[in-house]
């Protein structure tokens, strides 16, 4: 097996809906460029993930695929630093997925914040299938396959890291332990006396069976009260809840980056569903219409009508693209209406075209070479799944199928 050093080892990546926006590149692609100086940066298509909830339109998720990739290349993602690959080419991806689904109880996933929210909005949807159960399962089994010390996530999915823990701890748990571990572990129980080994066991439980965090802390404190323990018994017992003991799949850790969210043209969420977005590829004459016809502060009617830029969508751009002393004139001429909004949104269509065009520039090349594009595409995968190869090597061994 290769050695990694999973806190120098990031993953992430994108459901493939199209060419990308404004949204994904302040919000995930311009810090995608920035660790990949820092860390071993594995970059790829979620083409799994989108059929979890489009499976009924999966025709145009390979050519969404591509144009995506090559936003991101567009963008300053260096296959040459990086790896990019396609999620669907690593078969032993869905293999690890089934193992992991073996040992993770069905509680775990149904609360999952995610799935809850959507399982009530798609009440009675035929998306409510087991691959849309499962998906933060399949997250998790990315996640593991690769050994993934850091993974880059909003606030948002900081649950399905948790979850790709937990997932770690229990399989590290059941097949990295000592041998007779669970003896052990049980005879230390014994020594805690019957009221509190009783205590110890129903919280275990209650974790194990529903994931309950609160029940886990409890039982934690339990153990590190108990003066009558050795150092040996102390750890047993701790592992036996956590699952520590051989790390075989190491645990991810979420990365909150400090990341700029940029909205939509209406202050919204930028997205297609919302139709408020800037393609990531837009033509000057796009960026303008679109900026020029943004909805501003409602109350300001007239020329003369003082405005409120911290309620205009408006200004959420200027805290993005414009400098200090641009903000500052904004909001001094905004508020004594010495600007017109369109006054106010010159310095955003200038800022946008600008960085916007060597991304068209990088874009148009790769669109008259989609030949190479798919070559990165390709070696990428070769590199990628011959790390889960690896993964999955040292998972079956510790399950027991390493019949050969």
């Amino acid at each position: 097996m290769s050695s990694v050093d999973p806190q120098r080892r990031v993953l992430s990546g994108m459901r493939p809906t199209g060419r990308l926006h404004l949204g994904h590149y302040h919000g995930v692609l311009k810090n995608w460029v920035k660790l990949q100086h820092e860390y071993d940066c594995f970059f790829f298509a979620a083409d799994w993930h989108a059929l979890s909830s489009r499976y009924e339109s999966s025709n145009d998720i390979a050519g969404h695929s591509l144009d995506m990739i090559i936003d991101w290349l567009a963008a300053g993602v260096n296959p040459g630093t990086t790896t990019l690959f396609v999620q669907s080419r690593i078969p032993e991806l869905a293999e690890l997925h089934l193992l992991l689904s073996m040992i993770t109880p069905q509680a775990w996933l149904e609360r999952v914040p995610s799935y809850k929210d959507l399982k009530e909005k798609l009440r009675d949807s035929e998306n409510s299938t087991l691959g849309f159960l499962a998906y933060p399962l399949l997250q998790s089994a990315d996640m593991l396959a690769f050994r993934a010390g850091q993974v880059p996530v909003g606030a948002d999915q900081v649950a399905h890291i948790e979850l790709a823990r937990e997932v770690s701890r229990r399989f590290n748990h059941l097949y990295g332990r000592e041998a007779g571990f669970e003896a052990n572990a049980e005879l230390a129980i014994k020594k805690l006396g019957k009221k509190v080994s009783g205590l110890y066991s129903q919280l275990r439980s209650t974790y194990l069976s529903h994931g309950d965090g609160e029940a886990l802390a409890t039982a934690q404190a339990l153990v590190k009260e108990q003066n009558n323990l050795t150092l040996a018994d102390r750890e047993r017992l701790l592992g036996y809840l956590e699952g520590t003991g051989k790390t075989i799949l190491p645990e991810p850790l979420e990365m909150l980056s400090d990341v700029s969210r940029l909205p939509g043209l209406d202050g919204q969420k930028m997205s297609k569903s919302h139709d408020n977005l800037i393609p990531l590829r837009a033509e000057p004459d796009e960026i303008e219409k679109k900026v020029r016809t943004m909805p501003t502060d409602p109350a300001r009617i007239r020329l003369t009508d003082a405005g409120d830029p911290d309620k205009c969508p408006v200004w959420q751009f200027h805290l993005t693209y414009s400098d200090d002393a641009t903000q500052e004139r904004v909001q001094q001429q905004c508020r004594s209406a010495g600007w017109g909004c369109l006054e106010c949104k010159q310095p955003i269509i200038d800022a946008v075209i600008t960085e916007q065009q060597p991304i068209r520039e990088r874009a148009q090349q790769y669109e008259s070479n989609r030949d190479l594009v798919r070559s990165i595409m390709a070696e990428g995968t070769d590199k990628a799944r011959e790390e889960v190869r690896d993964t999955l090597e040292i998972v079956r061994e510790a399950m027991g199928l390493d019949y050969l």
